[in-house]
């Protein structure tokens, strides 16, 4: 090995160029985040071979200073930065000064530009030094040539033009995006691809998303503290298994952040069918003095100073934006107002899930203690309907087929009683909108429902529903304490070791999922008590699905973490089995309960529970009007 000594200006330059300039794409997102912060207000991008050629990026911003222009190229010279406290509150989107100067160490690199009040603009070329007069009426001209003309051996690892212009394009696409106010242009081989006047948000999207994204999407807009987030998620049921367009901005800045992603995955957690993937463009705005873009020279990765908060932010803003029905929203009528029916249906705004600790007591009883305030969680208040809840749980009495039978009654009989209980759908009435998804009118083979409303016929699955619903219903108890009733006849249930094993584990975590076990022997548990919602049902499985739940997860992790799955495993053994025959009374209280659920729109598994076939639809089956 030479001895120590300082490397030569142009082989640092080309250091840093590996990790700045990875591809053309490289050069326009550079290039285009310098032409915002110039304050442009119109950017027009030429390309040739895919950029490999040519990079041209020309803007009508402030322009660069003669004297300024050769200092431009050098390494760390930059207009954004003239402090060290400057780095705690970055708001420009380029701020290293590296760039530029990567950039003119790996191509052919020119810049004309005319400064704000100037006479005439002045054009420098990077390679040969020279200055000299130039003609432009406004901006810059930054002009690539040649990549890797310098360095054959990093060409070889380019792709092919038509590749290399797709992350070129895709590029601009994601400025564009962050800049709805910004025109962009976009031509490739002298002919033009993209044109985007400035507009709204929406505007943009719908014209680099399409019209279907934000026909099929839903608003994110939520706001606390010193955090906004808006844009839009896609509905779950028009999620597909291809690559999406998925979109994340900080600041104006698209990022790809693992915690923001894994955020919306959690988000989207019970509403997503198999391995469908989600679309989305959601921008997050928050005060820079909580975020830090300064990890990676490529200015694609940030770190936050409270990332738990902004995760629980994210996560809630968007299980919003999912909740509310679907047939609730499309309920609203052409003014932007909901029908008094649909009004009655949809529920308030609900409070986010906020981390709940159980805390007992002297006495040992368990109370429910807050944490700390965040400043990104928003005021509200839960959501708590008692009229729904009775409507529910007279559903579910009736619909769970009964685990014991009780003064010798039969089934029939205890199901004609528990029947009167649950109220009758309201008496047809042409001054008041019909419900969302309307009245019940038969069941077909067990499975489905069919119901008439306004739009026509609805076919809903009833087990998903039910599912659906009880999970909810056990979401909302596991933040209380749950309702729970001991059984007459405490069941009995012989496990192996490993249940066993899972029940002395784990045996706080079902308590407080309303399930109070005890040992009759090495190889036997009594169950006592279980969830009001869940008693009437057939609980061996359901105990046992959860033993086995449990037994694969840490005793940390289990009332936490692992809460919706173990949660979703007692909805699905407790909810409407298929042929089970259901009265018309007890089809249009699950109706009316699925208006009242969030998320009612797909089970536990991201199945659909309902669709809707208008009359429009049902008239071409039978070639009415033809």
């Amino acid at each position: 090995m030479s001895r120590i000594h300082l490397l030569p200006d142009a082989l640092i330059n080309q250091i840093a160029a590996g990790e700045v300039v990875e591809r053309p794409a490289s050069l326009v997102k550079e290039l285009l985040e310098n032409a915002l912060d110039a304050g442009a207000r119109a950017v027009a991008v030429t390309l040739e071979q895919g950029g490999v050629r040519r990079v041209r990026v020309q803007d009508d911003g402030h322009g660069i200073a003669r004297e300024e222009l050769a200092l431009a190229v050098m390494r760390h010279a930059t207009s954004k930065l003239s402090r060290a406290e400057d780095l705690e509150r970055i708001a420009t989107m380029g701020f290293r000064g590296e760039a530029l100067a990567a950039i003119a160490s790996v191509c052919r690199l020119t810049i004309t530009s005319r400064a704000q009040g100037r006479e005439h603009a002045w054009r420098f070329d990077a390679v040969s030094g020279e200055l000299a007069p130039a003609a432009l009426e406004a901006g810059t001209v930054i002009d690539c040539a040649d990549l890797y003309y310098n360095t054959p051996a990093r060409r070889k690892f380019l792709k092919s033009e038509s590749t290399e212009y797709a992350h070129c394009e895709e590029a601009l696409r994601r400025v564009a995006l962050s800049r709805p106010e910004v025109a962009f242009a976009l031509s490739h081989n002298a002919r033009n691809v993209l044109h985007l006047k400035p507009g709204t948000p929406e505007e943009r999207l719908s014209a680099l998303m399409g019209e279907a994204f934000i026909e099929r999407s839903r608003i994110v807009e939520t706001e606390a503290g010193p955090a906004r987030l808006f844009g839009r998620v896609i509905e779950p049921r028009h999620a597909d298994q291809s690559r999406p367009p998925q979109y994340w901005f900080v600041n104006g800045r698209f990022v790809r952040d693992r915690m923001l992603t894994q955020a919306l995955r959690q988000a989207y957690a019970d509403v997503l069918h198999g391995s469908r993937q989600p679309a989305f463009a959601l921008f997050l705005t928050i005060d820079p003095a909580l975020v830090d873009v300064n990890v990676h020279p490529a200015k694609i990765e940030v770190r936050f100073r409270d990332s738990q908060a902004v995760f629980r932010f994210v996560l809630d803003a968007v299980r919003r934006a999912l909740a509310p029905s679907r047939a609730v929203l499309e309920s609203t009528d052409i003014d932007g107002e909901v029908p008094p029916a649909a009004a009655s249906a949809s529920p308030p705004p609900r409070q986010p899930d906020l981390p709940y600790h159980a805390a007992r007591g002297a006495a040992g009883s368990r109370t429910l203690t807050h944490p700390a305030a965040s400043p990104f969680v928003p005021a509200g208040s839960r959501l708590h309907d008692a009229a729904a809840e009775a409507a529910y749980l007279a559903f579910a009495r009736s619909a769970l087929a009964p685990m014991q039978e009780a003064n010798g009654s039969s089934v029939g009989e205890r199901r004609e009683k528990e029947a009167l209980e649950i109220p009758a759908p309201l008496a047809a009435d042409d001054t008041l909108a019909p419900p969302p998804l309307g009245y019940a009118l038969a069941q077909l083979h067990g499975i489905y429902l069919l119901a008439q409303n306004a739009a026509g016929l609805v076919l809903v699955d009833i087990h998903a529903a039910h599912e659906r619903i009880l999970y909810e219903q056990l979401k909302e108890a596991w933040d209380r304490t749950p309702s729970v009733q001991r059984l007459l006849v405490p069941l009995v249930l012989t496990v192996d070791a490993r249940e066993y094993a899972s029940w002395e584990e784990h045996r706080e975590t079902l308590e407080r999922l309303g399930f109070d076990l005890g040992a009759l022997g090495p190889e036997q548990l009594a169950v006592r008590s279980a969830p009001s919602l869940l008693v009437q049902g057939t609980l061996e499985p359901l105990v046992r699905a959860l033993l086995h739940e449990l037994s694969e997860m840490p005793q940390s992790l289990a009332a936490e973490s692992f809460r919706d799955k173990i949660l979703a495993t007692m909805a699905c053994h407790g909810a409407v089995r298929a042929h089970r025959p259901l009265t018309i009374p007890e089809m249009n209280a699950l109706l009316r309960a699925m208006e009242r659920t969030e998320r009612s729109d797909q089970c536990n598994h991201g199945r659909p529970t309902w669709v809707q076939l208008s009359l429009t639809e049902l008239d071409r089956l039978f070639l009415r009007g033809r």
